[in-house]
């Protein structure tokens, strides 16, 4: 085989990018060079051949996306972004990883105009990219006409040895597979390097062969530089339109480094100021200026910008025919475009009657979510292989499905059809990709993703939640069986922790409804909250619906917390959430028979209750009225600074048990009696 033989503008640019990116690192003295030099190649044909971008308008809704799942390797897609027109000056590419800066050290999507996702943990990225897939499969088979391709973008991404290792990325490999996403296409930085180590030590596996297991179309390009045979790749991954694609690439970490390429050493660290100049005189760059561009190399790179634009003007043509021939379908697509909710969308939600047996929020939930959802085109969402037990299936909404795999046992699947206009997802049991997949479906404006599993299985969902409130992205999760009340399961289906968990994570808002009416405002505050995630926090036991003629409305969820029964003068305030709160609602009766005057407040949400007044909070829970208890079917970890000094809780500090459920509350204390008993214990306390 003849080595392949670039030109000269080609080498150009691509040695343009490549010392942009280790002339930043060096700068910051931090950072990762290996990427940037292995993988501009690849970047490079990608973006200035086949990427349908406009610098000028990150946010066009049918460009191409990109993501760069290595996230590791930032400063390749600054330089990219630098030299294609996006609004990321020189200053900011010297500002590498400083304070301030929207070149941080791995990328961020709310932070730097042309980033889609932020990416750093690895496999992330590789999820997030599936989801993007899917939604532009889901708003094609709505919106598409014969003639009028509105919606007709591809996903690509770079991913890299470490994204494949990791399993998040493997159980989204899997099910993009099974939905045959064909406008899905990896390139593959395969150096064989990780942060500590040749993969020799760790990852030796055949990856084509898994990723054609997995049901990919898969090319091997044997040299990293070999830009003609990169783009032959890519073309030929195009015309797949029934298969995701990996496009192996064999490149060299750190190309151009004398004496670090093809070492772990050059991955996660500076080159050193020596080794950039002899990087530099082996690239036949010249060694100063620092940050140097060449005037060819920028002129080529900025025909992004003028094809950009002419991409976009002639889809905002085809976006006026097509609104004079399909006017209602176009306003439907401007007002997912606006991220905007119908108005009425919220007209059909129950308003449950009292009822002392009631039911269970996650039935409530149901019941709430097959009232709203036809209002809402971009609600969309699924659960791990538990739709019978979160009860989140949405009726006669479809399956969102290749039309190809509507063959043989297709128990589980609802009404409406079997193709990608389906709402419903089935994400089989794959809790981390379900998050991270969410996450990729909720950065395409209108796109509401939906998530349901065991709030146990949050665990599995923790890394995605995180990045999804780093995001600012709307997530709705449905967690149902919240509680020791589950029974039999037993420990490992228990939470306990949990909620403290995600109480823990900042921007993402926690609710856990008391009854069924506090779940329909739960549900409202969830889906008109557009840049945080939301956590619904439901039960699986029945609890009574309350009389909101008697009590507080439960529209008041809205705050956090509210006084759901008052006295004069109460003597002692008893808070919980959830399912408990029915527990210190009888609990109240009994004080009150022994002439105690009690405030029985009901918070379903701490971070509802934060951003209100401090005038309202301490209206709430005043500071004179010390004698506090709260009860919560969890650990106890957050609940001082409620219950302050002389307050008291009861919860659960340990694992849970199997045994029935009621049998479960009783022995952990949760019974009319024992809030009665340590009431009394507070109200004691202090007296001489």
């Amino acid at each position: 085989m003849k080595p392949f033989k670039i030109n000269a503008l080609d080498e150009l640019c691509i040695n343009t990018i490549r010392a942009l990116s280790i002339d930043a690192i060096q700068k910051a003295d931090s950072g990762h060079p290996g990427l940037p030099l292995g993988a501009a190649p690849m970047a490079y044909v990608l973006w200035t051949q086949f990427l349908k971008h406009n610098p000028k308008n990150p946010k066009w809704y049918d460009r191409d996306r990109f993501i760069l799942s290595a996230g590791h390797g930032s400063m390749l897609l600054y330089s990219l972004l630098h030299l294609t027109g996006y609004p990321i000056s020189m200053a900011e590419i010297k500002q590498f990883r400083q304070w301030g800066s929207i070149t941080p050290g791995h990328p961020e999507s709310e932070l730097t105009p042309g980033v889609e996702t932020t990416t750093g943990p690895l496999g992330q990225g590789f999820a997030n990219g599936v989801g993007m897939a899917m939604a532009e499969a889901y708003l094609a088979a709505h919106f598409n006409q014969p003639g009028f391709k509105v919606i007709d973008h591809t996903t690509y991404g770079i991913v890299s040895d470490g994204d494949l290792m990791e399993g998040v990325a493997s159980e989204a490999a899997s099910l993009a597979g099974h939905l045959q996403l064909g406008k899905l296409i990896y390139l593959y930085d395969d150096n064989h390097m990780t942060l500590s180590a040749s993969t020799h030590v760790s990852f030796t596996e055949d990856t084509q062969k898994r990723f054609d297991a997995y049901g990919w179309h898969t090319q091997i390009i044997t040299d990293g530089n070999n830009i003609k045979a990169i783009a032959a790749a890519i073309l030929a991954a195009k015309k797949i339109t029934d298969r995701p694609s990996l496009i192996l690439i064999k490149t060299i970490i750190g190309y151009g480094s004398p004496h670090k390429q093809n070492t772990y050493e050059v991955h996660g660290s500076p080159l050193g100021v020596e080794e950039v100049k002899l990087t530099k005189q082996a690239l036949g760059w010249p060694e100063k200026p620092n940050f140097y561009i060449p005037k060819k190399a920028a002129s080529y790179f900025h025909q992004a910008i003028k094809k950009g634009n002419q991409a976009e003007k002639k889809w905002n043509t085809l976006l006026t025919a097509y609104t004079k021939k399909f006017p209602q379908l176009a306003k439907e697509l401007r007002q997912l475009m606006k991220g905007e909710l119908k108005k009425g969308w919220n007209e059909n939600i129950p308003n449950f009657p009292m009822d002392e047996k009631g039911l269970a929020t996650r039935d409530a939930s149901e019941k709430i979510m097959q009232a709203f959802s036809p209002n809402l085109l971009g609600f969309i969402g699924g659960s791990a292989d538990l739709n019978a037990s979160t009860k989140t299936a949405l009726v006669n909404a479809g399956n969102f499905e290749s039309r190809k795999k509507a063959a043989g046992d297709l128990q589980g699947t609802v009404d409406g059809g079997w193709n990608y206009a389906g709402r419903n997802i089935f994400y089989g049991i794959r809790e981390h990709a379900m998050g991270a997949i969410s996450n990729g479906l909720a950065t395409v404006n209108g796109i509401i993703p939906y998530t349901a599993t065991f709030l146990i299985f949050s665990d599995y969902m923790r890394p995605p939640m995180r990045l999804a409130a780093l995001m600012q992205l709307q997530v709705i999760y449905v967690f149902t069986h919240d509680s020791i009340a589950l029974g039999e399961d037993g420990p490992t289906h228990q939470p306990v922790e949990q909620l403290a968990n995600l109480r823990a994570i900042p921007h993402l808002i926690v609710i856990r409804p008391a009854d069924a009416n506090e779940t329909a405002v739960a549900w409202q505050v969830a889906i008109e909250t557009r840049h945080q995630p939301v956590a619904l926090i439901l039960t699986r036991q029945k609890v009574p619906t309350i009389d909101r003629k008697q009590y507080a409305a439960a529209k008041n969820l809205r705050r956090g917390a509210y006084i759901l029964s008052d006295t004069p003068k109460p003597k002692i305030i008893l808070i919980a959430t959830g399912s408990e709160v029915s527990l210190i609602m009888a609990a109240k009766e009994k004080l009150q028979a022994k002439k105690i005057p009690v405030r029985v407040v009901s918070m379903p949400s701490w971070e509802l209750f934060a951003l209100q007044s401090k005038k309202y909070r301490d209206f709430v829970l005043p500071p004179a009225i010390t004698k506090r208890l709260a009860v919560e079917a969890g650990v106890s970890q957050g609940w001082e600074r409620y219950i302050g000094d002389e307050g008291d809780m009861i919860s659960v500090e340990n694992f849970g048990a199997s045994a029935p459920g009621p049998t479960n509350m009783k022995k952990y204390g949760f019974t009319v009696e024992n809030v009665l008993a340590r009431a009394l214990v507070i109200l004691k306390k202090g007296k001489k």
